[in-house]
């Protein structure tokens, strides 16, 4: 269950929990992002079974190539491709990619037909659909356990679930939106929640996407700027949230709720710590007790990494 399938969509009800001690502190982001633009080029071997069956016909006249395209335009395109598959966008057709990437469809063919090659995606014939591939599996694992902060938070994710004996989660920013690194699951109790690993939550509609958005420069976080210009009410929401170090986000329809804290290293919010629970199970006096003590031990971690709320 990722938090933004469920509880970033639809039926969202902005609050903060009553009882959640005032931080006086309250960083105001700045800054606008630069988007940067990919350019044409590539070549397609023209003709062949695997051209027609990923909707490339043959005879297809490759383009030319130049010798001294840069290495890294090849990696960008590649991780453009990589990055737009999501948990609710599993699966891509090549005219979705070729979009993406803003090149021919036979760029955008070869791309993909490296990318299969390389064990980093997979093709569905039947659905004329791509994948992400097995190597990213071992890929994943790797990248959270390079995560000097998904370790040193392992502990503090462990002391709060037993402390509230609600599901606790941890996410970084990935560039353009928090993802899941880090889940402990509540043992006990009637309904038992779990958020899966490499999950990528919503920017503004997401408690620990709200984090983010919160503390990061506007530069750093996709449209973000755009949005607040347009909606005084997320000025406020991201106010809010600055004011008491605690995002909520609580759809009523998927009966889940959410609350979460930023983590500092220095003064850089470098991860986003939350409490995922039901409506039930946080209902009253449990709400403001489950926030207090995610903001304690959220603020233990970032005194532990050295820290400090931004004032």
């Amino acid at each position: 269950m990722a938090e933004q399938a469920r509880f970033g969509d639809t039926g969202v009800a902005d609050r903060m929990p009553a009882g959640v001690p005032a931080d006086p502190s309250a960083g105001a982001p700045g800054g606008v992002p630069a988007q940067a633009s990919a350019g044409a080029s590539g070549t397609v071997p023209a003709g062949g079974p695997d051209d027609a069956a990923e909707g490339v016909p043959g005879g297809v006249v490759p383009e030319s190539v130049p010798d001294d395209v840069p290495a890294i335009q090849t990696v960008r395109r590649a991780a453009l491709i990589l990055s737009g598959f999501t948990v609710e966008r599993p699966r891509l057709s090549l005219n979705e990619i070729t979009a993406r990437l803003g090149v021919s469809k036979p760029t955008a063919h070869r791309y993909a037909r490296a990318l299969r090659a390389a064990g980093l995606l997979r093709y569905d014939a039947s659905s004329a659909t791509y994948s992400l591939g097995p190597q990213l599996l071992g890929l994943e694992a790797a990248a959270r356990a390079g995560l000097p902060i998904a370790a040193a938070a392992e502990p503090y994710l462990e002391l709060l679930m037993r402390e509230i004996n609600q599901t606790v989660v941890l996410s970084v920013w990935n560039g353009e939106c928090p993802v899941v690194v880090g889940c402990v699951d509540n043992t006990v109790g009637d309904v038992r929640l779990s958020v899966r690993t490499g999950s990528q939550l919503d920017v503004v509609r997401s408690a620990q996407g709200r984090v983010f958005s919160a503390y990061l420069p506007v530069g750093e976080v996709p449209g973000l700027a755009r949005r607040l210009r347009a909606s005084a009410e997320l000025r406020d929401l991201l106010k809010e949230v600055r004011r008491t170090g605690v995002a909520v986000n609580s759809p009523v329809d998927h009966g889940v709720h959410v609350l979460a804290s930023p983590i500092f290293e220095g003064d850089q919010v470098v991860a986003a710590m939350a409490v995922v629970g039901t409506v039930a199970s946080l209902a009253g006096d449990r709400e403001p007790q489950a926030a207090a003590a995610l903001l304690r031990v959220a603020r233990d971690l970032s005194r532990d990494l050295g820290g400090t709320r931004p004032a």
